[in-house]
């Protein structure tokens, strides 16, 4: 090859490399193409890819949280593995459930995978199919005609209630009151019990000062019978501080009585419990072979005079005589239960309807646990009327 020829094959190379570096230059300073509709995040981004590239990262409980987010993959995915394969009991027809997620006060992180847990329990068992909503307006006597449960997924504060509507409040109330009473079900998960309190230590479901999440621009003006004055409370970092320090009233006393109790103080997650099994008879604690076992959680107490064995059927309470003295002293003394009785599940009847609550339930390892599981499904199907179980109060 002469070296004429050699001379044109080095231009025509130059003149390639020039023109693919000019098109790298201009394709870098050009804007991210958008993604796919229904694409999942970029790394980094909200609502991105989790550590280990483990999808959508799990979401954050916080009083300001946004409410409709979806759960972690990898949750739904413990859980699922972890779900029971069948009713404890046949249902006596198909059971449809609503599950609230309204939260009012403290948005917990475990919501979405609660509700998840519901829906997936019901279809993989045949107990019931589940409805999931965040709208309260949807507690309303013609929507809940179709259902057989209402689900309280820790519906923090007056999740009920449209601080702007004192009617709409009232009838919602009433809504909720007339279809369990009437022979229907409720149930509730963790924060389903701190509802409808004053501040008084605080609930983290107290309300607090217009305009706070519990309480957005709301007013305590034009209150009817039905929806009784509250006292005001602090904000958030104030009540996180205050807990404990003055025990709360309730403020609607049907419905306080009717869940069972109200919160008033929490040993937080990672708190040790060891579990007692209060009736190892029933069919809503036989996945627990009547042996207590130990669980890392954030548990909550009450009341003294909200919760009451007098008032509901126990199925599981706290060991108080294995928790460390130091344990117990974090509870503040001004507020203490004096009895050491601390329910952690419960039942009870309400009119011709029936109520099941869990207390646990806050981290979302709980609902990866099959013995847990077994036990929200075995109240849930009580609570329909498909499980039959003493529900007598534990006390006369």
């Amino acid at each position: 090859m002469d070296s004429r020829k050699i001379a044109q094959l080095l231009a025509g190379f130059c003149a390639v490399s020039v023109i693919s570096i000019a098109a790298i230059v201009a394709h870098a300073q050009q804007p991210p193409a958008a993604p796919p509709q229904g694409a999942p995040p970029a790394a980094g981004a909200p609502g991105g890819r989790g550590p280990g590239g483990r999808g959508p990262t799990r979401p954050v409980g916080s009083f300001n949280a946004q409410q409709i987010v979806p759960a972690w993959p990898w949750d739904i995915v413990a859980m699922e593995d972890a779900l029971p394969t069948k009713a404890i009991a046949t249902p006596k027809q198909p059971r449809k459930i609503l599950v609230l997620c309204k939260a009012a006060g403290f948005v917990h992180s475990n919501i979405p995978l609660a509700a998840e847990t519901l829906k997936e329990m019901g279809e993989k068992t045949g107990a019931w199919t589940a409805t999931i909503t965040y709208d309260p307006a949807d507690i309303n006597a013609d929507n809940l005609k179709q259902y057989d449960l209402v689900f309280l997924d820790n519906t923090t504060g007056q999740y009920l209630d449209d601080p702007n509507d004192t009617t709409a409040t009232a009838a919602r109330r009433q809504a909720l009151l007339d279809f369990v009473r009437s022979g229907k079900g409720l149930a509730g998960l963790h924060a389903a019990v701190d509802s409808y309190h004053t501040n008084g230590g605080p609930g983290r479901g107290a309300r607090g000062p217009a305009g706070s999440p519990g309480n957005p621009g709301a007013t305590d003006t034009a209150q009817t019978p039905a929806t009784p004055p509250m006292a005001p409370a602090a904000g958030p970092a104030m009540m996180a501080a205050a807990e404990g320090s003055v025990q709360p009233q309730g403020t609607w006393p049907e419905y306080n009585k009717m869940i069972g109790g109200f919160f008033k103080f929490h040993w937080t997650y990672p708190q040790l419990i060891t579990v007692k099994i209060d009736d190892p008879k029933s069919p809503l604690t036989a996945m627990f072979h009547g042996q207590e076992f130990d669980i890392h959680d954030e548990t909550y107490t009450f009341a003294q005079d909200s919760w009451s064995r007098k008032n509901v059927h126990v199925l599981t309470s706290i060991d108080y005589s294995k928790m460390s003295d130091a344990d117990k002293a974090k509870e503040p003394a001004a507020t203490k239960r004096t009895d050491g009785d601390y329910g952690l599940s419960w039942i009870r009847r309400e009119g011709k309807g029936r109520v099941f609550i869990e207390v646990h339930g806050h981290d979302e390892h709980i609902y990866q646990m099959p013995a847990m599981l077994e036990h929200i499904l075995a109240g849930t199907q009580y609570a329909l009327g498909d499980l039959a179980a003493n529900d007598a109060p534990s006390e006369k």
